[in-house]
């Protein structure tokens, strides 16, 4: 440079002028060391040769390259920046869609339905092995002592347990210890555990049925970073990526340990890959094994780390990750995994199973417990010994941890296995919740259905069905409706043969004749019109011929094809005889028992305008006759049958909640007075094979067959609920069933599992008990001295007599619980 600079400036100086002739000559004056450098320099140059690609002195340029040379150097600079622009692109475009996702919804999580809260209060019927089955189907672990959520000890009289916290539709509620203390007549006292504070309530958690409202077909609960058990994190750490908080997304030393690691195996043993790297390959990209989809990979992750923290990643992976399938539908995420290989909550496994969970993330059908359970033994073995190694286990819990079984459930259980009740739920959502219900935002559905009652029926439908059809035929189908008595709600529903599996919902489309199911209601009609009929009203059982129409004769008979002369309306009612229930509803009218069906809850636009209705010549579907009985057992309180209690979203808002609404719809004592000669059914009529068993429940209910017996029916009624039960064939024919030797059997069945509930009535007002006399043909007279006693009601005070009274006779008392 500083050449060039003397150059340039000997170019640019003015030339020196020339001597003139005869002048004195000035001597030149003596340079300066810095004039003599030029001059120097010049002299080095020549003796030392150039270097190539030197620049030329005083010149300035480069040297001459070859062409091709230069043509390459262009091309790679060209190449360069077109890469970085694509880079650059791509990035944008990565980034864009990785904030678009991770700052919005992440995932489409489906609606998770609940079963029924069981509430439990001081001097609920309800017995220590009931709560104790509560439990178990909660899968809360017994054990000596309680001492973490989920567990619970038992004795003769006494429960101890730590309820589990839970977030409630009206909000949430911390663990709990309690103990509750039980007697003869149900739970006595709720007792705070340390305190020994009574408490007024107590309320268990309800059981997770299963998932709705997603098309995809992936599930998963949503878990928030801070609730994962610190010993499953560290456990997916030691194994799965160690350096998590200090790469940048994609660990080069990783993939270098991996590849030596494998290199020594023989064999792809260990993967390279990040934990974010498999995040961004688990979300945004598919599973093919390309170079251009690692690429991405490790882009994307890249991306990812810069944009969120840490812990962000880690929730989502901890919520993401594939842990098997269940129903046809990818189960994903730990706390989902957790429901369906222990049934349990996330946070109380044991760090043995934690670990199984972890052990499966590698693949979880290669390691899945039920299939391959000693492989799944070894790798989870191998987890725990990873963690040892860490230092999160010692030595001696590496060795209890390793010890134990695999301790996996029987089968999953978070799958919806009740299809026909989940048929019913997603109908009234759509008619209650309507547009409100947005699927894929993560929504609580609360429900109605009891477990309990649910497995219950199940099992007497498996168990009872394959005998039945040895005589009804290959083809026999059922259905079968739970409600609650007082509150309408429906507590277990089966919709055919096979419960467990969806198809044709016979609980809520099968419309069939209803038979004899029908009388209750004609008789129910009579007794609301206390002045012209009692229980001891005599009523004809003689041949009898109606009028039909067209010149059509109707000439009902009886089952047994006997004519008594005359019986008494509860003997007509017991015996179910259809020629006195006819002259009854004559009596009373055809249009007065019409009114009366509508107003227990059935449309009027099902019933025909006929004299056979007072038979059930009219069809109902297995619901709809649930609704009716309904309405007769409450006391004549109507509360419009349903299986959904709340929807409550994530945040806590309540976007719906059923409010009991029932309403009185036929006099009090005149349902009263039916649901008597109903227990008159089970203690001394039709359904009498319930009596020897569960006479103690002083059960009521009634029977009902059809033409041809195409249709056995039966409905129970005890203190808890009302359940209807249908038999018969798609096709209509016959089944060889009667009521009392078909449904009722399977009711039977299910009442010697779900223990019934003593069936008691308070005593309405305006209602005596009356003394009567039996004459040898079964009707009654008034007599003060008679041993037989009836209830009446008295409804203007004229029927009471001397010798009657206000209280119910003795009898009368013990079959109600008064």
């Amino acid at each position: 440079m500083i050449d060039e600079q003397i150059a340039a400036h000997k170019r640019l100086a003015p030339p020196k002028a020339a001597p003139k002739d005869g002048a004195k000559k000035t001597p030149a004056p003596r340079k300066s060391p810095a004039a003599k450098k030029p001059a120097a320099k010049k002299t080095a140059k020549k003796k030392t040769p150039r270097k190539a690609g030197s620049r030329k002195s005083g010149k300035g340029k480069f040297p001459q390259l070859p062409g091709w040379f230069k043509s390459l150097c262009g091309l790679g600079i060209k190449l360069s920046i077109v890469l970085l622009a694509v880079l650059l692109v791509v990035g944008i475009y990565l980034d864009n869609i990785v904030r678009s996702k991770f700052d919005g919804q992440l995932w489409n999580l489906p609606a998770v339905v609940y079963g029924r809260v069981l509430d439990l209060e001081p001097g609920k019927a309800i017995t220590l092995s009931e709560v104790r089955r509560e439990l178990d189907l909660l899968h809360y672990h017994k054990v000596r002592t309680p001492q973490r959520n989920g567990e619970y000890s038992s004795s003769k009289t006494r429960i101890e347990l730590i309820r589990r916290p839970f977030e409630f539709d009206d909000g949430p509620e911390g663990a709990r210890h309690v103990m509750l203390v039980f007697d003869g007549h149900g739970l006595r006292r709720i007792e705070e555990v340390g305190s020994k504070r009574e408490l007024g309530y107590l309320r268990l958690e309800p059981k997770m049925l299963g998932m709705l409202g997603t098309k995809e077909g992936e599930q998963r609960i949503f878990m928030p970073r801070e609730q994962f058990p610190e010993v499953l994190v560290d456990a997916l750490l030691v194994t799965e990526d160690r350096d998590f908080y200090h790469h940048g997304g994609v660990s080069p030393w990783a993939i270098i340990r991996a590849m030596m690691v494998n290199l020594q195996a023989g064999r792809t043993v260990q993967g390279g890959s990040t934990l974010t790297q498999q995040l961004a390959k688990n979300i945004f990209l598919t599973r093919e094994r390309t170079l251009w989809r690692k690429i991405s990979e490790a882009y994307i992750a890249m991306i990812i780390d810069y944009r969120y923290s840490k812990d962000r990643i880690l929730e989502a992976y901890l919520n993401e990750i594939y842990l098997g399938q269940n129903g046809g539908k990818e189960v994903h995420g730990f706390a989902l995994g957790a429901r369906l290989y222990f049934g349990r909550p996330l946070q109380e496994l044991r760090i043995d199973q934690q670990a199984l969970l972890v052990a499966m993330a590698k693949g979880p059908s290669y390691y899945n417990p039920w299939r391959n359970p000693e492989r799944a033994r070894e790798r989870r073995d191998l987890i725990l010994r990873l963690m040892m190694d860490n230092g999160t286990l010692d030595g001696a819990q590496y060795e209890q941890a390793a010890s134990r079984p695999l301790d996996v459930q029987s089968r999953p259980m978070i799958a919806s296995s009740q299809p026909a009740y989940f048929q019913q739920l997603q109908r009234e959502l759509k008619a209650k919740v309507g547009d409100n219900f947005t699927p894929g935002v993560g929504l609580r559905v609360f429900s109605t259905l009891d477990p309990l009652s649910q497995n219950d029926a199940e099992q007497a439908v498996q168990k009872m069905l394959p005998q039945l059809a040895k005589k009804a035929g290959v083809d026999l189908e059922t259905a079968l409706v739970a409600v609650d008595r007082r509150s309408g709600e429906i507590r277990a529903m089966i919709g055919g043969s096979r419960p467990g599996y969806a198809g044709f919902n016979r609980a809520l489309d099968a419309s069939r004749q209803i038979g004899s199911l029908a009388k209750p209601a004609v008789y129910l009609a009579a007794l609301r019109q206390p002045g012209s009929f009692s229980l001891a009203t005599t009523i004809d059982d003689k041949p009898i011929k109606i009028g039909g129409g067209r010149n059509q004769i109707w000439q009902p008979r009886n089952y047994d094809r006997k004519f008594r002369g005359e019986v008494p309306l509860y003997y007509a009612l017991a015996k179910s005889l259809n020629v006195p229930t006819v002259n009854l509803g004559m009596a009373v009218g055809l249009g007065k028992v019409i009114d009366t069906l509508v107003e227990l809850g059935v449309e009027r636009s099902e019933i025909p305008e006929l004299p056979s209705i007072l038979l059930g010549s009219f069809t109902l579907t297995p619901l709809e006759v649930s609704q009716m009985y309904q309405s007769v057992a409450s006391g004549g309180r109507r509360a419009p049958l349903t299986a959904l209690r709340a929807v409550v979203e994530q945040q806590g808002k309540v976007l719906y909640r059923s409010m009991p609404k029932a309403s009185q719809v036929v006099p009090e004592q005149a349902a009263w007075l039916t649901t008597y000669g109903m227990k008159n059914v089970v203690s001394q009529g039709t359904a009498r094979y319930l009596q020897p068993q569960f006479g103690w429940a002083a059960l009521a209910g009634k029977t009902g067959t059809t033409d041809n017996n195409r249709d056995s029916w039966y409905v129970g009624i005890d203190g808890r609920e009302v359940v209807t039960v249908w038999m018969g064939r798609d096709d209509n024919q016959s089944v060889n069933l009667t009521g009392s030797a078909g449904a009722l059997r399977l009711y039977g069945d299910y009442l010697s599992r779900r223990q019934p509930e003593p069936l008691r009535l308070a005593w309405p007002s305006k209602l005596i008990t009356a003394k009567y006399n039996r004459l040898p043909n079964g009707t009654l007279t008034r007599d003060c001295a008679g041993a037989y006693s009836l209830p009446v009601w008295d409804k203007n005070g004229k029927v009471k007599a001397y010798c009657e009274t206000s209280q119910p006779a003795r009898w009368i008392q013990d079959m109600f619980g008064l």
